[in-house]
């Protein structure tokens, strides 16, 4: 009867335990919960790489506030990498309150935040933003932007500029169809693919100096790959005025500026040859 009774007992214990950890086990996230359970873990790693990742797939929540705190955060982030990727996903995710941030991060020590963020205002539809591309390309300041003496020689420092890579520091930048081979020829110390990245960046610049600079970059530079980007650029920017300094690439000693020169010569042609103004014919009488 006692061994009845004690299996009794121990039967109900089970039972009640089994109750307790029933009600223990959290209840199932939905699908987007666990998503961002997911996300924010890589947001928090300790890994650089994997923060850094995380941080970059932010620019896919477009219109997310939620993704946009994350990346402003980011924003702050001791490491470099993550900062410039943090600057990148704002642009990429049309973080347009976020303006005062990305102008904010100019007074970054890293060249790469800086770019990144140049690049994201340009994309916001933010002019200040050419600013940081016109001193690459020049090593000058424009009139009327926020950055220093310092930042603009960090911005044209050669090593600086070196140690950004093309992978590293300017996946951001549509490089058009240059494309990814001319700069598999490329050597890690070289300078041209920020150059060239630059230049292709100023095509949209409204600002007539940026015209002046990518005519002298176009027929100046002494690297081949910044020559070709600044001749691409002045085709894209559709500006009749600079087809004189697209001419004289035609004959330049490398092929791929000539074929980006010529482009720029026959578009530019193309233009010149358009009516400035279309006449719209008055409309008609009504009848009496």
């Amino acid at each position: 009867m006692r061994s009845s009774l004690r299996f009794i007992g121990l039967g109900m214990l089970i039972c009640a335990g089994a109750v307790v950890a029933v009600q223990q086990t959290p209840a199932p996230q939905n699908p987007k919960e666990q998503a961002w359970s997911v996300l924010n873990n890589g947001l928090t790693n300790s890994n650089t790489d994997k923060r850094t990742r995380a941080v970059r797939e932010l620019g896919l929540l477009i219109g997310n506030q939620e993704a946009k705190d994350a990346a402003v955060i980011a924003l702050k982030d001791p490491k470099p990498e993550v900062r410039a990727a943090a600057a990148q996903a704002l642009g990429e995710m049309d973080a347009r309150s976020a303006k005062p941030q990305l102008l904010a991060a100019f007074n970054d020590d890293d060249p790469a935040v800086i770019l990144a963020a140049a690049h994201s205002l340009v994309v916001l539809g933010d002019n200040r933003g050419y600013g940081v591309f016109y001193a690459v390309l020049t090593g000058e300041q424009k009139t009327g932007t926020s950055l220093t003496e310092e930042q603009k020689k960090l911005l044209h420092d050669p090593k600086k500029l070196a140690s950004l890579g093309f992978q590293a520091g300017l996946g951001f930048v549509p490089f058009a169809s240059m494309g990814l081979s001319a700069f598999k020829v490329l050597t890690k110390d070289d300078t041209s693919p920020v150059l060239a990245a630059a230049a292709l960046t100023l095509a949209k610049d409204p600002d007539p100096k940026s015209g002046q600079a990518l005519a002298d970059a176009a027929t100046q530079q002494k690297k081949w790959l910044v020559r070709a980007a600044a001749y691409e650029a002045i085709a894209k920017r559709g500006d009749p005025t600079l087809k004189g300094a697209a001419v004289s690439g035609l004959q330049d000693e490398q092929d791929e500026v000539q074929y980006a020169a010529a482009a720029a010569v026959i578009r530019l042609s193309d233009m010149e040859a358009r009516p400035r103004t279309t006449r719209r014919s008055a409309p008609a009488k009504k009848s009496q």
